[in-house]
């Protein structure tokens, strides 16, 4: 049997099409307009409250090393207005950030994880029978656990370098490029996306499913954020003209756009693998006909 006639090598073609149509007819866009928008609403609130919290706790984590392992792999374009104003509104944050803000905060990014479950069991097929609480529980629960390995990481990533130094002076000759406190910080800045993105597709949906079965959408959302990235900052710098249309709304805009983007495409990625189950499951039902 040949490549092309072969159905396991055509499956992700097929799911790949079949994606696009079930993302049109559910009203991808529409949807990811909603969590493009939950999220713009929860992510200033919810980053300000752990930095000013893990300020709190700390003074050894720098506010500078947690924005940037949040921001690490936005476009510099994008990232830069909403760090500006992070960085501006702690400079006069006060304990209010960390009581009733901070209760808002987690509120708010709550909502915007409600939003990414309803959009991950729509595009799983699943129905979600889980009442209001235990579903709001869930999301509250995703945020707490997210600040704090966001929090875990900007601790170790203080005491880092001394480990670092200590194993570059026990190594006998010069000490591999991978021990530098720069490669080792960019692979926790990209490990953070890489589990948010496991995390929704394992966690969130109405069902579990079993990693074989999510792991092709998180792979196809994560290279098509990475080409998303890169061709935005491009747009950014070359081409939009924001400033002109949204005066001091441009770095906001920006934002926002970008966050739809991503939000289309992870809802993609989960329509990608509920494709690929329903094509395996009608593929196994044909070949026991």
């Amino acid at each position: 049997m040949s490549a092309l006639t072969n159905p396991s090598v055509l499956l992700p073609l097929r799911a790949l099409s079949l994606a696009l149509v079930r993302f049109q007819t559910k009203s991808g866009f529409v949807m990811s307009s909603h969590v493009a928008m939950s999220m713009m609403m929860a992510l200033f609130p919810f980053i300000l409250f752990i930095v000013a919290l893990a300020g709190s706790l700390s003074q050894e984590l720098v506010t500078d090393d947690l924005i940037e392992l949040i921001f690490g792999t936005w476009p510099q374009q994008v990232a830069e207005p909403i760090v500006m104003e992070l960085k501006a509104v702690l400079a006069g944050a006060n304990s209010r950030v960390m009581t009733l803000g901070g209760v808002l905060a987690v509120y708010f990014a709550s909502n915007g994880v409600d939003a990414v479950r309803e959009a991950m069991s729509r595009a799983y097929h699943d129905s979600d029978t889980r009442p209001f609480w235990k579903s709001r529980l869930l999301c509250v629960a995703l945020v707490l656990v997210g600040g704090a390995i966001v929090m875990a990481v900007a601790a170790f990533e203080v005491v880092m370098p001394i480990y670092t130094n200590l194993v570059t002076e026990a190594l006998p000759g010069e000490a591999p490029a991978w021990l530098s406190v720069e490669r080792l910080s960019w692979i926790f800045i990209v490990a953070l996306p890489v589990g948010g993105v496991l995390a929704c597709h394992a966690f969130l949906p109405a069902r579990r499913h079993s990693l074989v079965q999510i792991l092709p959408g998180v792979v196809v959302t994560l290279a098509l954020w990475a080409v998303c990235g890169w061709g935005f900052s491009i747009y950014i710098s070359e081409f939009a003209t924001y400033s002109a249309t949204y005066a001091g709304l441009a770095g906001a805009m920006a934002a926002l756009i970008f966050l739809y983007l991503n939000s289309a495409i992870l809802i993609f990625g989960a329509e990608f693998n509920g494709a690929l189950m329903d094509l395996r499951a009608n593929d196994d039902a044909d070949a026991l006909v």
